[in-house]
């Protein structure tokens, strides 16, 4: 996959809508990256040049069941973000896959998928392993509590209404708009309903 020039700066949004749409595996869906890149000494995000890239950001349909791509020497976290069941055989293993229940495995592992509520939308995290690590939770926003994104962090609005706040801009934000944080001046997400955020770090 083509990598285009996604800013990585702090307080960048990325609506979801705007990112390339591509098939992916024996057209089982479409996929659409969100951010790849690299991490800096010092922690900080840089982008992707062609394919050399130690994480990955994307939301992918699964319209089909059928077999994952495999990532060698990679991990990868996938979270259910529409639909209600999504079941997964990991290395011959069956679990099903919750809404907002992240699941992270070996990007290695022989992974196929099954439908048995019809097809869904999934976050999907891929990280080098032994070069970043990655983390995703999912928080319930409050307007009374604003969620900050600090650096190496994005925000990803799965569901509800809300708006990236930064120095005196306020941004509306739509559904599965990414938010890039920053250690300074962090933006600030202020609103209700539910948002994943993915943390990267070195090893």
């Amino acid at each position: 996959m083509s990598h285009s020039n996604t800013s990585l700066a702090t307080g960048t949004v990325i609506p979801l809508a705007s990112r390339p749409k591509k098939s992916w595996g024996a057209a089982q869906g479409q996929v659409r990256e969100i951010a790849s890149g690299t991490l800096a000494d010092d922690g900080s995000l840089l982008p992707a040049t062609d394919k050399d890239w130690d994480w990955r950001i994307s939301v992918a349909s699964i319209e089909k069941a059928g077999d994952f791509t495999p990532y060698e020497g990679c991990d990868r976290t996938l979270t259910l973000i529409m639909g209600e069941l999504l079941e997964l055989t990991i290395d011959g293993a069956t679990q099903g896959v919750e809404l907002y229940r992240p699941l992270k495995f070996a990007g290695a592992s022989s992974t196929s998928a099954a439908l048995p509520t019809g097809e869904v939308l999934a976050l999907n995290l891929i990280t080098r392993t032994g070069k970043v690590r990655g983390n995703v939770r999912i928080i319930e926003l409050s307007k009374k509590r604003e969620q900050h994104l600090f650096g190496s962090q994005f925000g990803v609005l799965l569901q509800g209404k809300a708006s990236a706040l930064r120095q005196d801009t306020e941004t509306p934000l739509d559904i599965r708009d990414t938010v890039i944080g920053g250690e300074e001046d962090s933006p600030r997400i202020s609103g209700r309903g539910f948002m994943a955020v993915i943390s990267l770090d070195l090893p």
